[in-house]
């Protein structure tokens, strides 16, 4: 993705820039998440401490991720995708049948009070009136709905149209068919969620309210080791409790195989971003063999760091740890979204625009959210003493108003500076897709594979097992590469730049899009 923008754009400042604020954002939200939410299954399951929990958690996964590579991720994904829907709605089944059906679950959540409540007020503790709809009040609402379907929205365009964890994964696709084949499967399993873990989350709580419901700061560090809010082991809490031995087991190694499955990606993604769009430019020369080692170097840094934040995930937000990774979104994602957006549908915005608008975008995105660290979130019994001007704003509103000012800057800015000829924007933007035409790029690429540098040296006499074995895992295998022709050269990247598709897919595959969104409409209106 900061490749696209360097051949929209030019320069290398708006590139380094995406590169280095998905890297901290893979910190503040991917990687420390998953590895606390994964430690949370393993505390509960093992009784482990949360530390040994991730520390065993990482190991695994570092094993995982070096020997298996994109492929070996994708094919144990799906796998686990089927496994994982099918213990989910035993789960599902299981908790249901435990409170007497779907007739019994709002009566019986609604009074799922805990038993402690010392002189807390009964707004910090009772369940919400509006609780069992989507759609909740604008201005009193803990999720608006105007936040809800505009700013998820923005978050959404930045995660799923422009990360490089999801990106990577469609460009490894055969052709365009299986792209969106993908996609809309996405979409259909993203519809399951709400029944198979929202319901069953809320069960939980009528199951165990003392525990996943408790206000109280002393009973609440006793249950779950944080003071602020046990909601984050209501689903864990009811797989370990409430499934049958076998499935139990069953859901917990699929529930931590995912987890694992998710940091390969982000390591993945978060390593070829800081070789090609960081290290090229401190070395430039850099032999493939130098690039393998200096990203599995800094993938071991990006751990450290995201180990260290940890404790900032724990008490974040109330303690709720999807408020905790949407408000952070919130904050720093918008400006990347509207320069993805007016790049692709706006020809006439360029670098200086793009630029202004990413950085003066972050600097207002930053205030709120070092804000928000400084004087911390707390909670419905110790609220924050964070200024109301700048934490009273909704999170959710808080992305609407940063995307709408990175527009304003983004098109101003590009209005009054020069624009970009169309000689370079050929099949970069929307009005110029299908052009045929050959595109002069505006900068050359900073590092080119070099066939020549690529082809290892064969060694003298056949090394042993113990240097082979650690060759394997480091990924620096000694094997000559093939050399292409230069026909053979034009044939692969033509290949690789096809886009047709078989008409039969083609109207499969958008007819399916289009019941996917009425399926959608549906349930919202319908839970709305």
């Amino acid at each position: 993705m900061p490749e696209y923008l360097k051949k929209r754009f030019g320069g290398q400042r708006i590139r380094i820039y995406l590169s280095v604020l998905s890297l901290f954002l893979y910190v503040f939200t991917k990687i420390s998440a998953d590895m606390f939410s994964g430690a949370i299954f393993i505390n509960l399951a093992l009784g482990l401490n949360i530390y040994v929990a991730v520390i065993l958690l990482l190991i695994i996964t570092a094993l995982y991720t070096v020997t298996g590579g994109l492929a070996a991720v994708i094919y144990t994904d799906t796998l686990q995708t089927f496994i994982m829907v099918v213990g989910s709605f035993i789960l599902m089944g299981f908790a249901f049948a435990k409170i007497g059906g779907y007739d019994n679950f709002q009566d019986l959540y609604m009074n799922a009070v805990p038993s402690v409540t010392t002189n807390i007020s009964e707004a910090c503790y009772e369940p919400r009136a509006d609780s069992f709809h989507i759609f909740r009040d604008p201005i009193t609402g803990d999720l608006p709905w105007p936040g809800l379907i505009f700013g998820l929205t923005i978050q959404a365009v930045w995660y799923w149209c422009t990360d490089q964890v999801i990106v990577q994964r469609c460009l490894s696709a055969k052709n365009l068919s299986h792209v969106k084949g993908g996609c809309i499967l996405c979409g259909y399993l993203k519809l399951l969620p709400m029944f198979l873990i929202v319901f069953p989350g809320m069960i939980s709580r009528i199951l165990y309210p003392d525990v996943v419901a408790c206000v109280d700061p002393d009973e609440c560090m006793k249950h779950c080791g944080t003071s602020v809010g046990c909601t984050n082991i209501a689903y864990p809490k009811l797989v370990v409790d409430l499934m049958p031995d076998g499935l139990r087991g069953l859901m917990l190694s699929v529930m931590l195989a995912s987890l694992m499955s998710s940091l390969t990606s982000i390591f993945n993604s978060a390593s070829t971003l800081f070789t090609m769009d960081i290290y090229t430019k401190i070395r430039q020369k850099a032999s493939e063999k130098e690039l393998m080692i200096a990203g599995r170097v800094f993938i071991l840094i990006l751990i450290g760091v995201s180990i260290a934040w940890i404790p900032v995930v724990q008490s974040a937000q109330s303690g709720q740890l999807f408020d905790y990774i949407q408000s952070i979104t919130g904050y720093l994602t918008p400006p990347v979204a509207a320069v993805f957006i007016l790049a692709i549908f706006c020809k006439r915005v360029n670098e200086a625009g793009a630029f202004y608008g990413l950085t003066i975008g972050l600097l207002i995105g930053l205030s709120r959210m070092i804000a928000e660290f400084v004087y911390g979130t707390g909670s419905c019994v110790e609220p924050s003493n964070c200024p109301e001007i700048i934490c009273g704003v909704h999170y959710l509103y808080f992305a609407i108003i940063l995307f709408t000012v990175s527009c304003i800057i983004i098109l101003g800015v590009s209005l009054m500076t020069k624009p970009i000829p169309d000689k370079h924007l050929y099949r970069l933007c929307w009005s110029l897709r299908n052009s045929t035409e050959e595109r002069e790029d505006l900068e050359k690429d900073d590092w080119v594979a070099d066939n020549d540098s690529m082809e290892f040296e064969e060694p003298e006499e056949e090394p042993g097992f113990c240097k082979k074995a650690l060759m394997c895992f480091c990924g620096l295998e000694q094997k000559k590469a093939p050399k292409l022709t230069k026909e053979q050269e034009a044939a692969l990247k033509e290949q690789l730049t096809d886009t047709t598709e078989v008409p039969l897919w083609r109207n499969i595959v958008n007819a399916n899009a289009l019941i996917l969104l009425c399926v959608a409409v549906f349930f919202h209106g319908f839970y709305g």
